[in-house]
């Protein structure tokens, strides 16, 4: 009787599992190995080294053992390092070796090829691949095509197979649990499987289910700007994660993790997904948010926080100057400002000593202007920072002869006399000449400090600067066209530097700052950086991305996001793609649109998508569940009473459930109410916290990008929720809900909701 589809391949895995551990067993012994020649190098050390420093040539000969040595040590931490890391992936192996496996004929062979895809490769031979990594060129067929034809990018070119057996594996532990065969590029059944799982306080890799609108941005080479429209859930924060992973192993040996930046909406969120990349065997790229960005760049300055941007009410004509500071134009008019600071209207400071000018601003200006044309704002300063340093040593010798010198070498104690001293003959012909050693090294001391002043450019003033360009910003722009009264910007600009002035700066003005800092200055951007990745685009303005590009010139960026999800640029979110063709080449960019959502399930997404405007063009995966329920309470303990019975209703075995308020404050009032009821949740208060397993209650502003298995959406009433720009915000809560999705109002419930179809969810009878 033939053997099962099962009972085969399970033979086959326990062939390849068996290979895995025979490759075990060797790296296991070459980090034994390496760990004892390491040790028995470094306790053989003074043995093995020849010290000999009674000539230079024996200097030499000691120089090279010791460097011989050292390189001995080198070559045994790397092969320790490599056996190591290899280790670590075969034991992954070991347990879950791969997830599919594809039969196809290539033209002109001639046999029909078999290959296993798994997250690493695994050869017991050179050559001989028992396992394929699901990176290399050949596993994009599992991805992008069914059975048939199928064509695939190669390094050589175009390459085109016939697919003859498309196979889904499911292994655990070692053993097949489910196989499936499809005609899909990703068949549904595993799929549903893998979706239906329980959600976890961190990011789970989507290899063995990554659809092939996912594989196109994964795989993407060759577009300079890579931009990722997905509706919540689509899988967009998942996808770009595997493509980091996919970069990281095609250019190999040219591209290193640290060359790779992350911007994510908050801190939660790069906990959050931090597991991905090293499950994948991979090094975790640089990973921040903006504000963090910005806080680094700026050590001195308070930037705003999120939770402080998130609950800024701004006013009508607040609104307008904050559009506008975000603006392409805004951007612009600050280039158009920093060329002409090559002609007039810098301004400098004092070069001081001991409270006294030392260089006065004045002659700073005449030196900063006095290059020609031909010098631009990086090389003016440089040739004015030689000029003054040259000033500097001339002070010198005057400043030696000055009464606060003679003082200073007469207050010299002992050990400052050592110190000045440093272990030098103390041989002088009398004592003027001490005098002057002495006088020499105490002014360069002191002069040090102005030096400093130089080298860091503290002769300029960002702030006055700053200040002067906002001044200047109506003779750059016509106001009036952005329906903005000089008397309102008058009114903007005091505010903004009476903040600054406290060393506070909201997130709207640190960009145009921190630009026009970096223009006075000369600075490039840091050209190391090859791949930027930007989430949650939707919340950037037009001038962060300008800026971001200014700031990594070299690099290739991929921005995703939900432009219906914006909840800081709310409708201002939807003119970003067409200021990004300005940006970038349109030759050379790509825009991907991910329209399905499989994070929810398809009662939530039907729900969900109707709170938008235009959320028809959202689809559901075909993943059933119960009908979302709201509920509507006459006042606070009432609906506090609906929470704990929700809480008690979900599934006993999901692991995470998250009560989104819209605010801190709210977020902060709930979890008080629900602790004196006795039940055990947890605050996320901060964007520094991790999330915790079980009951969880999180402001809206730091729920982005997240997902939980029951959310209950907290007073989704008129109060809350009544303005259209908060639609896109009430959406992103709603679509954080994969299995379970509860809406509970105090009064009446929001407007927003009015679009929704009553047949699409369920309504508590009793609190209505």
């Amino acid at each position: 009787m033939a053997k099962s589809i099962k009972a085969s391949e399970q033979e086959h895995l326990d062939y390849v599992v068996d290979k895995i551990r025979v490759e075990q067993t060797k790296q296991s012994e070459t980090i034994e190995r390496s760990e004892n020649d390491q040790a028995d190098i470094k306790q053989n050390f003074y043995n093995d080294v020849n010290i000999k420093t009674d000539s230079y040539e024996g200097m030499m000969e000691t120089g090279l053992s010791v460097r011989q040595q050292q390189q001995m040590l080198d070559e045994r931490q790397n092969s320790w390092q490599h056996a190591t890391k290899q280790l670590s992936t075969l034991k992954k192996l070991e347990k879950n070796a791969y997830f599919a496996r594809l039969d196809f004929h290539e033209a002109g062979e001639p046999a029909t090829e078999t290959i296993y895809i798994g997250l690493s490769s695994f050869s017991d031979s050179p050559d001989h691949f028992l396992i394929y990594d699901w990176r290399a060129p050949i596993s994009s067929i599992y991805y992008d095509g069914g059975l048939g034809n199928v064509t695939y990018q190669t390094p050589d070119g175009l390459q085109s197979v016939d697919v003859q057996l498309k196979r889904q594996l499911m292994i655990e532990d070692g053993k097949i649990v489910t196989v499936y065969d499809t005609d899909e590029a990703v068949g549904d059944s595993m799929l549903l499987e893998v979706l239906d799982e329980k959600s976890d306080v961190k990011m789970k890799s989507i290899v063995t289910t990554i659809q092939k609108e996912q594989n196109t941005i994964i795989r993407d080479t060759s577009s300079d700007l890579l931009f990722v429209q997905g509706a919540a859930g689509s899988g967009k924060t998942s996808s770009v994660l595997q493509r980091v992973a996919y970069l990281l192993y095609r250019y190999r040996g040219n591209l290193t993790a640290g060359q790779v930046i992350l911007f994510s909406p908050n801190q939660l969120f790069n906990d959050y997904i931090n597991q991905v990349l090293p499950e994948l065997g991979e090094q975790n790229m640089v990973q921040m948010t903006y504000y963090q960005y910005a806080s680094y760049r700026l050590p001195r300055m308070q930037v705003e926080t999120l939770q402080q941007r998130f609950e800024t009410e701004n006013t009508p004509a607040m609104a307008k100057i904050t559009k506008l500071e975000g603006s392409l134009a805004f951007f612009n008019a600050v280039t158009a400002y920093g060329r002409h600071l090559e002609s007039e209207d810098m301004r400098f400071r004092n070069i001081m000593l001991n409270d006294e000018v030392l260089i006065p601003r004045d002659k700073i200006k005449e030196i900063y202007y006095s290059f020609n044309e031909n010098y631009h704002l990086g090389n003016r300063l440089s040739a004015t920072k030689e000029e003054l340093v040259k000033i500097l040593n001339r002070k010198v010798a005057a400043e030696m002869r000055t009464k606060w010198v003679e003082e200073a070498v007469q207050d010299l104690s002992k050990e400052e006399l050592n110190d000045l001293y440093d272990n030098q003959p103390r041989e002088f012909k009398n004592g003027d000449e001490e005098f002057k050693f002495l006088a020499r090294k105490i002014v360069m001391q002191r002069l040090g400090t102005a030096r400093t002043q130089i080298g860091r450019n503290r002769f300029l003033s960002i702030n006055m600067q700053y200040a002067h360009f906002l001044r200047e910003v109506p003779a750059i722009l016509n106001l009036a066209k952005y329906d903005i009264t000089q008397a309102d910007w008058d009114a903007a600009v005091e505010a903004k530097l009476a903040a600054i002035k406290e060393r506070h700066i909201s997130l709207t003005t640190v960009s145009a700052y921190m630009y026009l800092h970096d223009l006075m200055t000369g600075k490039k951007g840091q050209r190391e950086i090859r791949f930027v990745f930007l989430d949650e685009i939707q919340d950037y303005n037009a001038f962060q991305l300008a800026f971001l590009k200014f700031s990594f010139p070299n690099a290739r960026f991929t921005m995703l996001g939900d432009l219906n999800q914006a909840i800081f640029t709310k409708e201002n979110s939807h003119t970003l793609i067409g200021e990004l063709e300005t940006l970038f080449d349109p030759e050379k960019t790509r825009v991907v649109q991910l329209t399905k959502s499989y994070r929810s399930t398809q009662q939530i997404t039907d729900f969900t998508k109707e709170i938008l405007v235009n959320g028809e063009a959202v689809t559901a995966f075909d993943r059933q569940g119960d009908l979302p329920n709201i509920a509507v309470t006459t006042d606070f303990d009432q609906a506090v009473d609906q929470v704990v019975q929700q809480l008690a209703a979900n599934d006993s075995d999901r692991d995470t459930t998250a009560i989104i308020g819209k605010t801190l404050g709210e977020s902060e009032r709930l979890t008080e109410a629900l602790q004196a009821r006795g039940e055990h949740v947890t605050l996320i208060r901060t964007e520094n916290q991790r999330l915790a397993p079980g009951i969880i209650v999180v402001p809206s502003f730091l729920a982005k990008g997240l997902e939980f298995d029951a959310v209950i959406v907290w007073n989704a009433n008129t109060v809350n929720y009544q303005r259209e720009d908060e639609r896109q915000l009430l959406y992103t809560i709603c679509s954080r809900a994969m299995h379970e999705l509860t809406v509970i109002a105090i009064g009446e419930l929001s407007p927003l909701f009015s679009r929704v179809k009553p047949e699409l969810y369920t309504i508590n009878e009793t609190t209505v």
